[in-house]
Formats: C-alpha cells, sequence, structure tokens
C-alpha cells in the first residue's frame, strides 16, 4: 500500500451500544446516517466482538491492546492504578503524536492520563473521593434553572426509558462533541492529532432529547426482543428498575428500546457536527484522517428477558465497528467493504499504530486490521471472551466465537450453551443438548480448555474444561504487577 504522511487518527466509541443497531447493519428502526456514510467511505466489519463485556476492562483492552489475561480484568472489578507496558496514546505521543481524550476513560484513577496529554471526562455518576468531571463541572456552571443532572430520576443501570429534562446543548453526548470540536481547534499544529471521543451513551439512562425520543416513541418498526426457548426460567418480573434479568411489559420494552435508539441517534449527528467543523477548519486535515467507530460492550435491551451487560450473547458481546480510511489514500484502501473476520477492541491499538507508521509492541495481541488488506493476511480463527462474574454466581462465563457459530461456558454451573448464528442469529435455540450439534461443541469445547489450560487457568487441565464452583477468579496474575508496579512508581516519585 501507498503510504502518505501521517494521518491524524480520531477513535470514537460508545457505551453500551449493540452490533445491530447501525442503519447499515439493517436495523428496522435505528438510523444512523452519519456513521452509515463512515462505513461506505470504508470498511465494516460484522463480527466484532469485546471479550469482557462490560466497561473498564473493555477500555483496558483498548487502551493496550492486550488480551483480557494479560491485562488482567477477567470482570468488573479492581479500582488500582495499572502500569501497563505500554498504551495506544502513550506509544502515539512517544512517535510524535499530540494525544487526546475528550468523554469516558472508566480508568481508575479518574484523572490518570495513560499517556495522554490531556483529558476532558465524562464519568457519568462518579464523584468518588473528591473527583468531579468536566462534564458535571461544565454543568454546574451551564445550568439555567434548579435542576440538576440526574432529576429525570432514571438510574445508571435501568430499563426504563424517558425523554432528557435537560435542554439539548446541556446533554452530556452534545458535551463531548463540543471538546471534541474545541480539541481539533486547539490541537497542535505541527503534530499528528490523535483523539478518543468517548461518548457515555447510549448507556443507560436511556434519556435522549425530545426531539430523538419523539423519533422512536411512536415508531412502527421497533422490534419485538428476541425470546429463546432457553429463556423461560428468567420470564418472572422483578420490580427491581434495574434488574439484570426480568421480564417487562410490551410497552415498557417498547419506551426502553424508543429512548436507547434516541441516544444512539444523537450520538450519530453529534458525530456529524463535529466532523462537519472539522472538515470547514482544515479539509485537508480530515482527508488525511483515519476515523475508527466502535463500542465498549452491547445491551441485551430485553432480548431472553436480560438487560444491560456482561453476558456472551450477541447483544452484550458484539458490538459496532467501522474504519474509514483517509480519502487521501484514495484506491489503495476498501471503500463500502464489508468484512467477516472476526475481530476484537484489543485489535485497534495496532491498526492505529500501524496506520501511523509506529513499531507495534510485544506486549500488543491484538492485530492490525490493515493486515486484511494483504494477500497473505493469515487472520485468527475465532475470539475468546468472558466475564467470570456475572450478577450472580450462576452466570460467570466464558464463550468462544468465529460470528458464525459459539460456545458459551457457564464455569460455576459447568452448564453449555451453543448456537448456529448463521441460521439462528438471535440465539434462540440453544443446541447444547443437540446429538447432531455433538461434534462441532466439542471442537469449540477443547478450543476454550486450550485457552485456559495454556495461560495457567485452572478452568482448562489436561486438555479439559474444569468447573470452578466455589468460584473462578476476577483478576489474572497479571493484574497484580500492573499494579505493583504502579505502586513502585509512584513511590518513587514520592521519594518513599
Amino acid at each position: 500500500m501507498a503510504r502518505y504522511r501521517q494521518p491524524h487518527l480520531l477513535l470514537i466509541t460508545t457505551d453500551q451500544q449493540r452490533g445491530d443497531c447501525l442503519g447499515c447493519e439493517g436495523h428496522p428502526a435505528v438510523e444512523t446516517p452519519y456513521i452509515d456514510q463512515m462505513a461506505e467511505n470504508g470498511s465494516r466489519f460484522r463480527h466484532a466482538y469485546t471479550s469482557v463485556p462490560s466497561c473498564t476492562p473493555a477500555r483496558a483492552g483498548i487502551i493496550t491492546g492486550m488480551d483480557q489475561w494479560n491485562h488482567g480484568r477477567l470482570t468488573m472489578t479492581g479500582n488500582d492504578a495499572l502500569d501497563f507496558p505500554a498504551t495506544l496514546p502513550g506509544e502515539l505521543a512517544a512517535a510524535g503524536y499530540h494525544t487526546r481524550l475528550v468523554g469516558k476513560a472508566h480508568h481508575a484513577p479518574q484523572r490518570a492520563l495513560q499517556g495522554f496529554h490531556d483529558t476532558h471526562l465524562d464519568e457519568s455518576g462518579r464523584r468518588d473521593k473528591g473527583f468531579i468531571s468536566d462534564y458535571h463541572a461544565h454543568f454546574d456552571r451551564a445550568k439555567e434553572g434548579e435542576y440538576g443532572y440526574r432529576d429525570h430520576s432514571i438510574e445508571w443501570n435501568s430499563w426504563m426509558a424517558r425523554p432528557s429534562h435537560l435542554p439539548e446543548h446541556l446533554h452530556p453526548s452534545y458535551w463531548t462533541a463540543s471538546e471534541a470540536i474545541q480539541s481539533i481547534e486547539t490541537r497542535d499544529p505541527t503534530s499528528p492529532l490523535f483523539m478518543w471521543m468517548s461518548f457515555a451513551r447510549p448507556h443507560s439512562p436511556y434519556d435522549p432529547p425530545q426531539a430523538y425520543w419523539d423519533m422512536y416513541v411512536d415508531h412502527p418498526d421497533i422490534p419485538a426482543p428476541h425470546l429463546g426457548d432457553w429463556a423461560v426460567p428468567y420470564g418472572k418480573p422483578i420490580a427491581d428498575v434495574n434488574a439484570p434479568r426480568t421480564r417487562r411489559s410490551a410497552r415498557e420494552i417498547h419506551r426502553g428500546r424508543a429512548g436507547y435508539y434516541g441516544n444512539i441517534s444523537f450520538i450519530d449527528h453529534q458525530i456529524g457536527r463535529v466532523l462537519y467543523e472539522y472538515g470547514k477548519r482544515d479539509p485537508e486535515g480530515l482527508a488525511n484522517t483515519l476515523i475508527l467507530f466502535t463500542s465498549d460492550h452491547g445491551d441485551m435491551m430485553g432480548d431472553h428477558n436480560h438487560w444491560r451487560k456482561t453476558y456472551a450473547y450477541e447483544g452484550s458481546a458484539r458490538i459496532p465497528f467501522v474504519v474509514q480510511w483517509p480519502s487521501a489514500w484514495g484506491s489503495d484502501v476498501p471503500r463500502g467493504h464489508v468484512n467477516d473476520e472476526p475481530i476484537e477492541l484489543r485489535d485497534i491499538m495496532p491498526t492505529l499504530l500501524d496506520a501511523a507508521g509506529v513499531d507495534i509492541p510485544d506486549s500488543v495481541d491484538g492485530s492490525s486490521l490493515m493486515d486484511l488488506h494483504s494477500d497473505n493476511s493469515d487472520w485468527r480463527d475465532f475470539v475468546q471472551g468472558e466475564h467470570t462474574t456475572c450478577y450472580d454466581h450462576e452466570h460467570g462465563m466464558q464463550y468462544v466465537t468465529d460470528g458464525r457459530e459459539k460456545f458459551i461456558w457457564f464455569h460455576h454451573t459447568d452448564q453449555e450453551q451453543f448456537f448456529d448464528l448463521r441460521s439462528d442469529p438471535s440465539e434462540s435455540h440453544n443446541l447444547s443438548a443437540d446429538p447432531a450439534a455433538a461434534d462441532r461443541i466439542d471442537v469449540w469445547r477443547q478450543r476454550l480448555a486450550r485457552i485456559n489450560e495454556e495461560r495457567g487457568d485452572p478452568r482448562g487441565q489436561a486438555g479439559q474444561l474444569v468447573a470452578q464452583p466455589d468460584g473462578a477468579l476476577r483478576l489474572s496474575p497479571n493484574y497484580a504487577r500492573w499494579r505493583d508496579q504502579a505502586a513502585q512508581r509512584v513511590a518513587h516519585w514520592q521519594g518513599r
């Protein structure tokens, strides 16, 4: 491939957006014209997954390029400062990039730069240990009445939905786009830019501005949730407004989806706003910008009576993934191409480093998506993921998939699920007891056992999966390495 000067790099992430919730994915209701335009100008990956489908561990994969065993987070736990061997912004900064983050980081501690030159944070409701995010500081200054950010009463993981009570310009999605525009305006003009624009929605609360609520609340094509033959035990209505598994009424589910889709379309329009302002100020810069759009994980949205994330199912683990290659690269890269290879969030770091002509550190486990353009590409056959705790003891799991089949193992109970995603993309029919699927299941079972055994995980022994009824690892041993290195660095800095 012919190479041009180093491109600017724009990484755009949403929080908790399902892989099917794009217009270009053929969704019957969701409108995402700007992301669809990016897909038409680049590549869309329809078998993209997150290896640990919750916020902090997924973002560890993005920022380090490591698989979950190596970055250490196997579930949503651990709040220590970590000193990773290499980070995406750190490597780019060392290569001369001006590195900035706007929006949600969800690292610990909150103000840790992780290699960025500066951050402008929206951390939702997190105000621990005196931390107030930049968005909340802005909100408190700019609000025009005696109201609070959360006065709509919807909680952070609720299935409830309603239009935002805030003026549109005070919504966090609008703020994130505004900060991104300002970051483009104030960047170092002598250096290439890497910016991570990280939206904290469509993660609940499902609270789009009124205009975006109105787009969907009466929409006739909002789909009903999938209900698998295996999901009957989760069909009990539970009053908890944050219940991860509960049967809700058709009206409640419709409203939840209307709010969720409204947040997605609002974000899409804010992405369009950023790109318009960028192009108006620096058309040559925009033409030389690689844009990568994805999410950290999905949202079940009532499918199989499940809500939120941490599950292996498509609604939770599959993510949208679009790369718009710089227009300055012309026909040297695909345009409007749809890739079927299984990819994962760990592939972001090597892809962006490769595009920038920066050496990829040995600590990175992911692969550059630019390798898929070569004739001799030797891509992985599948991705492996997990969430070692999942709201309750019963649902801790590991999964393996190539986007065509999926094997899920619940490591506390030793239960299994197997889905043929080609004939059953909604995962409604569990084939784990089907004799016709036994050979295929055994292939996947052995693949997962081998991964566990090779990494020293007790869930894999002598080529077999070994259940852990008393509890599986929440953090891999590598977590302690990065924690201890961070503690040593802080102690050295403090002169202890």
